[in-house]
Protein backbone atom coordinates (compact mmCIF):
# COMPACT_ATOMS: atom_id res chain seq x y z
CA UNK A 1 0.00 0.00 0.00
CA UNK A 2 1.40 3.39 -0.98
CA UNK A 3 0.42 7.05 -0.85
CA UNK A 4 1.94 9.17 -3.57
CA UNK A 5 5.58 8.08 -3.80
CA UNK A 6 5.94 6.47 -0.38
CA UNK A 7 4.78 3.19 1.18
CA UNK A 8 2.54 3.02 4.26
CA UNK A 9 4.01 -0.19 5.72
CA UNK A 10 7.38 1.30 6.86
CA UNK A 11 5.53 4.19 8.49
CA UNK A 12 3.16 1.81 10.29
CA UNK A 13 6.07 -0.28 11.57
CA UNK A 14 7.84 2.84 12.83
CA UNK A 15 4.75 4.19 14.60
CA UNK A 16 3.95 0.86 16.25
CA UNK A 17 7.31 1.18 18.00
CA UNK A 18 7.15 4.94 18.66
CA UNK A 19 3.58 5.60 19.83
CA UNK A 20 0.92 3.72 21.79
CA UNK A 21 -2.38 2.91 20.11
CA UNK A 22 -0.89 2.40 16.64
CA UNK A 23 -1.63 -1.26 16.01
CA UNK A 24 -2.26 -2.65 12.57
CA UNK A 25 -2.09 -0.78 9.28
CA UNK A 26 -3.48 2.78 9.22
CA UNK A 27 -5.63 4.44 6.64
CA UNK A 28 -3.68 7.32 5.11
CA UNK A 29 -5.44 10.16 3.32
CA UNK A 30 -3.86 13.26 1.77
CA UNK A 31 -5.38 16.51 3.05
CA UNK A 32 -6.18 18.73 0.10
CA UNK A 33 -5.33 22.41 -0.09
CA UNK A 34 -2.17 24.35 0.64
CA UNK A 35 1.06 24.83 -1.27
CA UNK A 36 3.69 23.92 1.30
CA UNK A 37 4.35 20.71 3.18
CA UNK A 38 2.18 17.70 2.24
CA UNK A 39 -0.15 16.74 5.09
CA UNK A 40 -2.02 13.49 5.71
CA UNK A 41 -4.60 11.98 8.03
CA UNK A 42 -3.15 8.79 9.53
CA UNK A 43 -5.96 6.81 11.12
CA UNK A 44 -5.43 3.70 13.21
CA UNK A 45 -8.35 1.78 14.76
CA UNK A 46 -7.55 3.33 18.15
CA UNK A 47 -5.76 6.57 17.26
CA UNK A 48 -6.23 9.49 14.86
CA UNK A 49 -3.11 11.39 13.83
CA UNK A 50 -1.93 13.97 11.34
CA UNK A 51 1.40 13.60 9.52
CA UNK A 52 3.23 16.51 7.94
CA UNK A 53 6.30 16.01 5.75
CA UNK A 54 8.63 17.76 3.40
CA UNK A 55 7.77 17.57 -0.31
CA UNK A 56 9.99 15.46 -2.54
CA UNK A 57 12.53 16.91 -4.93
CA UNK A 58 15.08 19.71 -4.76
CA UNK A 59 14.03 22.38 -2.25
CA UNK A 60 14.96 26.02 -1.92
CA UNK A 61 17.41 26.77 0.94
CA UNK A 62 15.59 27.05 4.30
CA UNK A 63 12.23 26.15 2.70
CA UNK A 64 9.92 23.44 4.10
CA UNK A 65 11.73 23.37 7.45
CA UNK A 66 9.36 21.05 9.25
CA UNK A 67 11.81 20.69 12.13
CA UNK A 68 11.13 24.36 12.89
CA UNK A 69 7.38 23.75 12.66
CA UNK A 70 7.67 20.95 15.19
CA UNK A 71 9.81 23.06 17.49
CA UNK A 72 7.47 26.05 17.60
CA UNK A 73 4.36 23.89 18.06
CA UNK A 74 5.95 22.03 20.95
CA UNK A 75 7.07 25.31 22.54
CA UNK A 76 3.60 26.86 22.31
CA UNK A 77 1.81 23.82 23.72
CA UNK A 78 2.06 25.22 27.27
CA UNK A 79 0.72 28.68 26.35
CA UNK A 80 -2.69 30.21 25.63
CA UNK A 81 -2.03 29.96 21.88
CA UNK A 82 -4.37 27.38 20.28
CA UNK A 83 -2.13 24.80 18.57
CA UNK A 84 -2.33 21.06 17.84
CA UNK A 85 -0.39 18.74 20.15
CA UNK A 86 2.75 17.47 18.42
CA UNK A 87 3.97 13.98 19.27
CA UNK A 88 7.24 13.20 17.52
CA UNK A 89 9.66 14.35 14.84
CA UNK A 90 11.49 11.90 12.58
CA UNK A 91 14.40 12.88 10.35
CA UNK A 92 15.03 9.37 9.02
CA UNK A 93 14.40 9.61 5.27
CA UNK A 94 14.35 5.82 4.94
CA UNK A 95 10.80 5.63 6.34
CA UNK A 96 8.76 7.75 3.91
CA UNK A 97 11.45 9.49 1.86
CA UNK A 98 11.60 12.80 3.76
CA UNK A 99 11.63 14.03 7.37
CA UNK A 100 8.17 14.27 8.97
CA UNK A 101 6.36 14.88 12.23
CA UNK A 102 3.16 13.61 13.83
CA UNK A 103 0.50 15.45 15.77
CA UNK A 104 -2.85 14.59 17.32
CA UNK A 105 -5.81 15.08 15.02
CA UNK A 106 -8.25 17.75 16.17
CA UNK A 107 -11.90 17.98 15.22
CA UNK A 108 -13.01 21.29 13.82
CA UNK A 109 -13.93 23.42 10.82
CA UNK A 110 -11.43 24.82 8.32
CA UNK A 111 -12.49 27.37 5.72
CA UNK A 112 -10.53 28.42 2.65
CA UNK A 113 -12.99 31.22 1.88
CA UNK A 114 -12.99 34.39 4.00
CA UNK A 115 -16.79 34.63 3.77
CA UNK A 116 -17.07 31.46 5.91
CA UNK A 117 -19.65 29.73 3.69
CA UNK A 118 -22.27 27.64 5.43
CA UNK A 119 -22.01 29.65 8.66
CA UNK A 120 -24.88 31.80 9.89
CA UNK A 121 -24.10 35.53 9.58
CA UNK A 122 -24.62 35.97 13.32
CA UNK A 123 -21.68 33.62 13.97
CA UNK A 124 -19.25 35.01 11.41
CA UNK A 125 -18.34 38.17 13.29
CA UNK A 126 -17.43 36.24 16.44
CA UNK A 127 -15.38 33.74 14.45
CA UNK A 128 -13.31 36.39 12.68
CA UNK A 129 -12.78 38.39 15.87
CA UNK A 130 -11.62 35.18 17.57
CA UNK A 131 -8.88 35.09 14.91
CA UNK A 132 -7.75 38.52 16.10
CA UNK A 133 -7.67 37.25 19.68
CA UNK A 134 -5.69 34.13 18.72
CA UNK A 135 -3.19 36.30 16.85
CA UNK A 136 -2.80 38.60 19.83
CA UNK A 137 -2.29 35.56 22.11
CA UNK A 138 0.58 34.40 19.90
CA UNK A 139 2.21 37.81 19.86
CA UNK A 140 1.91 38.07 23.65
CA UNK A 141 4.19 35.06 24.20
CA UNK A 142 7.70 36.07 25.20
CA UNK A 143 9.97 33.88 23.04
CA UNK A 144 12.59 33.36 25.74
CA UNK A 145 10.04 31.99 28.21
CA UNK A 146 9.17 29.08 25.88
CA UNK A 147 12.69 28.33 24.68
CA UNK A 148 12.47 30.24 21.39
CA UNK A 149 14.87 33.11 22.05
CA UNK A 150 17.01 31.86 19.16
CA UNK A 151 14.13 31.04 16.80
CA UNK A 152 15.05 33.99 14.57
CA UNK A 153 17.48 36.87 14.31
CA UNK A 154 16.75 39.86 16.56
CA UNK A 155 16.03 43.29 15.08
CA UNK A 156 15.71 44.71 11.56
CA UNK A 157 12.93 42.25 10.74
CA UNK A 158 11.32 44.18 7.90
CA UNK A 159 14.68 45.14 6.36
CA UNK A 160 15.74 41.50 6.32
CA UNK A 161 12.38 40.34 5.01
CA UNK A 162 12.33 42.86 2.18
CA UNK A 163 15.83 41.77 1.23
CA UNK A 164 14.95 38.08 1.44
CA UNK A 165 11.82 38.23 -0.71
CA UNK A 166 13.46 40.60 -3.17
CA UNK A 167 16.26 38.09 -3.58
CA UNK A 168 13.84 35.19 -3.94
CA UNK A 169 11.94 37.10 -6.61
CA UNK A 170 15.11 37.82 -8.56
CA UNK A 171 16.35 34.23 -8.30
CA UNK A 172 13.07 32.46 -9.14
CA UNK A 173 11.03 34.80 -11.30
CA UNK A 174 9.43 33.44 -14.43
CA UNK A 175 8.71 36.87 -15.97
CA UNK A 176 9.44 40.60 -15.76
CA UNK A 177 7.21 42.78 -13.57
CA UNK A 178 7.58 46.60 -13.27
CA UNK A 179 5.36 46.57 -10.16
CA UNK A 180 7.78 44.28 -8.33
CA UNK A 181 10.69 46.41 -9.47
CA UNK A 182 9.01 49.48 -7.97
CA UNK A 183 8.27 47.72 -4.67
CA UNK A 184 11.84 46.44 -4.38
CA UNK A 185 13.00 50.04 -4.71
CA UNK A 186 10.29 51.65 -2.48
CA UNK A 187 9.98 49.31 0.51
CA UNK A 188 13.54 49.56 1.93
CA UNK A 189 13.25 53.37 2.04
CA UNK A 190 9.96 53.41 3.96
CA UNK A 191 10.45 50.92 6.82
CA UNK A 192 8.79 52.38 9.95
CA UNK A 193 10.93 53.19 12.96
CA UNK A 194 10.79 50.89 15.98
CA UNK A 195 11.18 47.14 16.25
CA UNK A 196 8.59 45.31 18.32
CA UNK A 197 9.48 41.60 18.36
CA UNK A 198 7.37 38.50 18.89
CA UNK A 199 6.85 35.01 17.53
CA UNK A 200 5.18 35.48 14.16
CA UNK A 201 3.28 32.79 12.27
CA UNK A 202 4.12 34.02 8.78
CA UNK A 203 0.93 32.83 7.04
CA UNK A 204 -1.86 34.07 9.27
CA UNK A 205 -4.98 33.65 7.11
CA UNK A 206 -8.44 32.17 7.44
CA UNK A 207 -7.40 28.91 5.76
CA UNK A 208 -4.88 28.25 8.54
CA UNK A 209 -7.45 28.59 11.32
CA UNK A 210 -9.37 25.62 12.68
CA UNK A 211 -12.61 26.59 14.39
CA UNK A 212 -14.52 24.60 17.00
CA UNK A 213 -17.01 22.17 15.40
CA UNK A 214 -19.99 24.15 16.69
CA UNK A 215 -18.72 27.20 18.59
CA UNK A 216 -17.46 30.46 16.97
CA UNK A 217 -13.86 30.27 18.20
CA UNK A 218 -10.44 29.22 16.99
CA UNK A 219 -9.24 25.90 18.42
CA UNK A 220 -5.98 25.61 16.45
CA UNK A 221 -3.65 27.68 14.30
CA UNK A 222 -2.26 25.47 11.53
CA UNK A 223 0.69 25.45 9.10
CA UNK A 224 3.71 26.93 10.92
CA UNK A 225 6.20 26.53 8.08
CA UNK A 226 7.02 30.25 7.91
CA UNK A 227 7.12 30.93 11.67
CA UNK A 228 10.04 32.92 13.06
CA UNK A 229 10.83 35.83 15.37
CA UNK A 230 9.67 39.06 13.80
CA UNK A 231 7.35 42.02 13.91
CA UNK A 232 3.77 41.24 14.98
CA UNK A 233 2.31 43.70 12.45
CA UNK A 234 3.58 41.42 9.69
CA UNK A 235 0.95 38.85 10.77
CA UNK A 236 -1.74 41.50 11.17
CA UNK A 237 -1.06 42.91 7.71
CA UNK A 238 -0.99 39.45 6.20
CA UNK A 239 -4.46 38.59 7.50
CA UNK A 240 -5.70 42.06 6.53
CA UNK A 241 -4.75 41.46 2.87
CA UNK A 242 -8.14 39.77 2.51
CA UNK A 243 -9.79 43.17 2.88
CA UNK A 244 -7.85 44.73 -0.02
CA UNK A 245 -7.99 41.82 -2.47
CA UNK A 246 -10.98 40.51 -4.43
CA UNK A 247 -12.78 37.16 -4.16
CA UNK A 248 -11.05 35.85 -7.30
CA UNK A 249 -7.67 36.90 -5.89
CA UNK A 250 -7.11 34.07 -3.40
CA UNK A 251 -10.50 34.50 -1.78
CA UNK A 252 -10.40 38.14 -0.69
CA UNK A 253 -13.29 40.30 0.52
CA UNK A 254 -12.87 43.46 -1.55
CA UNK A 255 -16.20 44.58 -3.03
CA UNK A 256 -18.40 42.32 -0.87
CA UNK A 257 -21.13 43.55 1.47
CA UNK A 258 -19.46 42.74 4.79
CA UNK A 259 -22.36 43.96 6.88
CA UNK A 260 -24.80 41.67 5.08
CA UNK A 261 -22.39 38.77 5.47
CA UNK A 262 -22.01 39.47 9.18
CA UNK A 263 -18.25 40.04 8.90
CA UNK A 264 -16.26 42.74 10.71
CA UNK A 265 -14.58 45.29 8.48
CA UNK A 266 -10.84 45.95 8.51
CA UNK A 267 -11.08 48.73 11.09
CA UNK A 268 -13.08 46.51 13.45
CA UNK A 269 -10.69 43.57 13.03
CA UNK A 270 -7.65 45.77 13.62
CA UNK A 271 -9.30 47.34 16.66
CA UNK A 272 -10.06 43.90 18.15
CA UNK A 273 -6.45 42.87 17.66
CA UNK A 274 -5.06 46.09 19.15
CA UNK A 275 -7.30 45.79 22.22
CA UNK A 276 -6.18 42.20 22.82
CA UNK A 277 -2.50 42.79 22.06
CA UNK A 278 0.23 43.76 24.52
CA UNK A 279 1.68 46.49 22.28
CA UNK A 280 -1.39 48.30 20.87
CA UNK A 281 0.24 49.02 17.49
CA UNK A 282 -1.74 49.55 14.30
CA UNK A 283 -1.13 49.17 10.57
CA UNK A 284 0.66 51.70 8.37
CA UNK A 285 0.67 51.74 4.54
CA UNK A 286 4.13 50.14 4.58
CA UNK A 287 2.83 47.04 6.38
CA UNK A 288 0.08 46.38 3.83
CA UNK A 289 2.39 47.01 0.87
CA UNK A 290 4.98 44.69 2.35
CA UNK A 291 2.43 41.92 2.95
CA UNK A 292 1.21 42.08 -0.65
CA UNK A 293 4.78 42.22 -1.98
CA UNK A 294 5.85 39.24 0.09
CA UNK A 295 3.03 37.11 -1.23
CA UNK A 296 3.67 38.22 -4.78
CA UNK A 297 7.16 36.74 -4.32
CA UNK A 298 5.75 33.56 -2.72
CA UNK A 299 3.22 33.10 -5.52
CA UNK A 300 6.02 33.51 -8.04
CA UNK A 301 7.88 30.74 -6.24
CA UNK A 302 4.84 28.51 -6.74
CA UNK A 303 4.84 29.40 -10.45
CA UNK A 304 8.53 28.52 -10.60
CA UNK A 305 7.89 25.13 -8.98
CA UNK A 306 5.02 24.53 -11.41
CA UNK A 307 7.39 25.09 -14.31
CA UNK A 308 9.99 22.75 -12.81
CA UNK A 309 7.40 20.07 -11.98
CA UNK A 310 7.86 20.06 -8.18
CA UNK A 311 4.68 21.93 -7.13
CA UNK A 312 2.49 20.18 -4.53
CA UNK A 313 -0.94 21.31 -5.71
CA UNK A 314 -2.64 20.73 -9.03
CA UNK A 315 -3.61 24.40 -9.28
CA UNK A 316 -0.07 25.68 -8.66
CA UNK A 317 0.16 27.33 -12.08
CA UNK A 318 -3.15 29.12 -11.52
CA UNK A 319 -2.05 30.35 -8.09
CA UNK A 320 1.29 31.40 -9.55
CA UNK A 321 -0.45 33.96 -11.77
CA UNK A 322 -1.52 35.76 -8.61
CA UNK A 323 2.05 37.01 -8.23
CA UNK A 324 1.37 39.74 -10.79
CA UNK A 325 -2.03 40.50 -9.25
CA UNK A 326 -0.66 40.99 -5.72
CA UNK A 327 2.31 43.05 -6.92
CA UNK A 328 -0.03 45.43 -8.71
CA UNK A 329 -2.36 45.54 -5.69
CA UNK A 330 0.58 46.64 -3.55
CA UNK A 331 1.49 49.43 -5.96
CA UNK A 332 -2.16 50.50 -6.23
CA UNK A 333 -2.39 50.52 -2.44
CA UNK A 334 0.56 52.90 -2.20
Amino acid sequence: MSVGNWAVEPLAAYLRQALPGCSGLPQVERISGGQSNPTYFVTFPERRLVLRKQPPGILLPSAHAIDREFRVLRALDSTAVPVPEVLLYCEDRAIIGTPFYLMERLEGRVFHDCTLPGVMPAERRAMVLSVAEAMAALHAVEPATVGLADFGRPGDYFARQVSRWSRQWLENRTREDPAMDRLIEWLPRHIPAGEEQSIVHGDFRIGNMMFHPSEPRVVAILDWELATLGHPLADLAHFSMAYVTAPDEYGGLLGLDLERLGLPDLRQFEQAYRQASRHGLGLLPFHMAFALFRWAAIFEGIAYRAQSGTANAENAAEIGRLSAVFAQRAVDYL
